[in-house]
């Protein structure tokens, strides 16, 4: 899961070695923190958050695959 966040947000952003991605882990929710680079925030979100939604839906879909609940933060 770690690596798919890295991977989509490595290829939206200008500064691809600033994204790190955190996981914190609980019984049956992951939580992972998204943070890149202040100049790449907007390309990660997106307009009107679209992106950021879209990338919450596909990580949603993967922890349904595999029985967890997974929730994307994006930090400054």
């Amino acid at each position: 899961m770690r690596t798919l966040i890295e991977t989509m947000a490595k290829a939206l952003v200008d500064k691809p070695e600033e994204v790190k991605v955190a996981e914190v882990e609980g019984e049956k929710t992951t939580v992972f923190e998204l943070r890149v680079s202040q100049s790449d925030l907007g390309k990660v979100i997106g307009k009107q958050g679209k992106t950021a939604r879209a990338m919450r839906t596909i990580l949603g879909a993967a922890g349904t695959k595999i029985g967890k609940r997974c929730v994307l933060e994006i930090l400054e």
